[in-house]
């Protein structure tokens, strides 16, 4: 896909990677509009870039689908939608049934309610393209975070049904897995003095990501990984899953991570 002239809606563009992908898709000549949860936030980036601002909350259904109303009345048909926004509390098993729900919410549900929403206009169309930012934590895991992990991974499994279901009928689809970047989120996570240096080593920034996203989305590729090592880290999973795991334990116990 080349993103020149195309309509394209970004959710959780008031900061982070969505934010970036904002500013990178305006500049690659796309119509964009900028959805979060931050009014303020989603509208300082929509005044600077001249993309069109929404306050929206992707845990509702209803947000969302009056989210591409918006878009379909304001700018026209939706080329792409890049479901982005989500959250990464650390926590295990002891997590309230509450916590695990908002988050199932947020970085599940708010794909299948962007889906829900998008394709009959875009089946209708015989063309459209979803983005769904799932994270390096969908095809490994992520220390420290259940509920996190658990709904990433979801989150890849539902971008890989739309795809085999919907792909020979010009739905496109692809999977942003970044590992760490520099976001608000992973300040938190490296406010840890134990996990701080190993996240200092791999991250790359927001504008490195949406880089990533622009030249994946050009060949169309399903797994966009703007971190080459995530794909050896999965291959090894995929061929030895015990040793994988023996692997990741080993990393847990030297990052001194109890859970």
């Amino acid at each position: 896909m080349q993103l020149e002239g195309k309509v394209v809606v970004v959710t959780g563009g008031g900061n982070g990677i969505g934010e970036g992908m904002v500013r990178r898709f305006v500049a690659e000549g796309a119509n964009v509009l900028a959805a979060d949860l931050d009014a303020e936030a989603v509208r300082s980036v929509a005044e600077e870039t001249g993309s069109l601002g929404v306050a929206a909350d992707v845990s509702m259904e209803e947000s969302i689908f009056e989210l591409v109303e918006t878009a379909e009345s304001e700018l026209g048909p939706i080329d792409l939608f890049c479901s982005n926004a989500g959250i990464g509390p650390s926590g295990g098993v002891e997590m309230s049934n509450e916590m695990w729900q908002k988050i199932w919410e947020i970085n599940t549900m708010s794909h299948v309610y962007a889906a829900r929403a998008c394709l009959p206009g875009m089946l209708a169309r015989g063309e459209g393209y979803l983005l769904q930012t799932v994270s390096a934590a969908g095809l490994l895991t992520n220390l420290g975070a259940a509920a996190y992990s658990v709904t990433k991974h979801a989150a890849l499994a539902f971008a890989e049904w739309v795809s085999v279901t919907y792909g020979d009928r010009g739905i496109k689809v692809s999977a942003l897995c970044p590992q760490f970047v520099q976001t608000d989120l992973l300040a938190d996570l490296a406010s840890d003095p134990n996990v701080a240096q190993w996240v200092k080593t791999s991250t790359i920034s927001v504008e490195e990501v949406a880089e990533a996203v622009v030249r994946g989305l050009e060949a169309e590729r399903f797994l966009i990984l703007p971190h080459p090592e995530v794909e050896t880290f999965f291959q090894r999973k995929a061929t030895d899953y015990d040793r994988w795991l023996a692997g990741m334990r080993k990393l847990q116990a030297s990052l001194d991570l109890e859970m």
